[in-house]
């Protein structure tokens, strides 16, 4: 991540490229967005703020897009894969999240649903994001954290370092935490809140999880990846050492990194002065309330 290393770890293009072929496969991984989306919208409802101006940022098919418009009068929807965003629905943009084509204050609320982790800069993505936020604005992003997919990557290199003697990286490196909850104060967030859950997904094999990849428009688009693809001998490797639960289904973790931030407004509320009572407090020191 651009929060990690100051090279870029990932092709922007190859990534742009899965997620306009997964434009045609998404509505597999159907099931799954919606689970996303139903975590990010039930934050959302967790605020009393009314908001009038959306953008649905690394869109995909309008999944959230689409449940956002019970709320919020106007949403606009923007993906890197111009196919993917004309499935989400007018008004849509292709866009990629590192160079984002709004001017400051387009939007009072900026949602992303497993989108970001894909970013070469993410800490210049969410300055934009902030910038194109209206003061007092907020921003509400769901990223998958490292432990998701964490028994595929262990058991990728562990396979292949005894089937090859070298191993090439096949699944991205992800954002953990404290990187999620620095990244939205250095990006200038005011009230940044950072937060995780780990669910489970199950499969009934490996080739059922990486279909569901393809159509998420998440299989590896690393800089440094390996060209060959993987050969059923692998395959068939890694399904053996690959966790299952009580039905002999492959169970993958899927950790959901929840980040909250609002951009700096004068009306919201500040952090005490070390040594300097709460207005709140102040008649039970024999002094006005302010």
């Amino acid at each position: 991540m651009g929060a990690m290393s100051g090279s870029a770890p990932f092709d922007r293009r190859a990534h742009r490229l899965r997620r306009d072929r997964a434009a045609r496969l998404v509505d597999a991984a159907g099931p799954l967005l919606a689970l996303v989306a139903e975590r990010l919208l039930d934050r959302l409802d967790d605020t009393t703020r009314r908001f009038a101006r959306a953008l649905d940022l690394g869109s995909r098919h309008g999944v959230v897009a689409r449940a956002l418009r019970a709320r919020v009068p106007f949403v606009v929807s923007a993906d890197l894969s111009p196919r993917m965003a004309a499935r989400a629905g007018a008004p849509a943009v292709a866009a990629d999240e590192e160079w984002l084509p709004f001017a400051p204050a387009s939007f009072d609320l900026i949602v992303s649903a497993l989108s970001l982790h894909w970013v070469n800069d993410l800490p210049g993505a969410l300055i934009q994001a902030r910038q194109a936020l209206a003061p007092d604005g907020l921003f509400l992003a769901i990223l998958p954290g490292p432990a998701t997919l964490a028994p595929l990557r262990a058991a990728f290199l562990a396979v292949e370092a005894a089937l090859a003697g070298g191993v090439t990286p096949r699944v991205a490196p992800l954002p953990d935490l404290r990187d999620a909850a620095s990244l939205l104060q250095r990006a200038g967030f005011a009230l940044p809140v950072a937060d995780t859950e780990t669910l489970t997904v199950s499969y009934p094999d490996p080739f059922a999880l990486f279909a569901e990849l393809r159509a998420l428009g998440e299989t590896n688009a690393l800089a440094e990846r390996s060209r060959r693809p993987a050969t059923r001998g692998l395959i068939a490797a890694l399904a053996a050492r690959l966790p299952r639960d009580a039905e002999g289904r492959i169970a993958m973790p899927l950790e959901l990194i929840t980040m909250t931030g609002w951009a700096p407004a004068a009306s919201q509320p500040r952090p005490l002065v070390p040594g300097r009572p709460s207005p709140r407090h102040a008649p039970g020191l024999g002094t006005a309330d302010q």
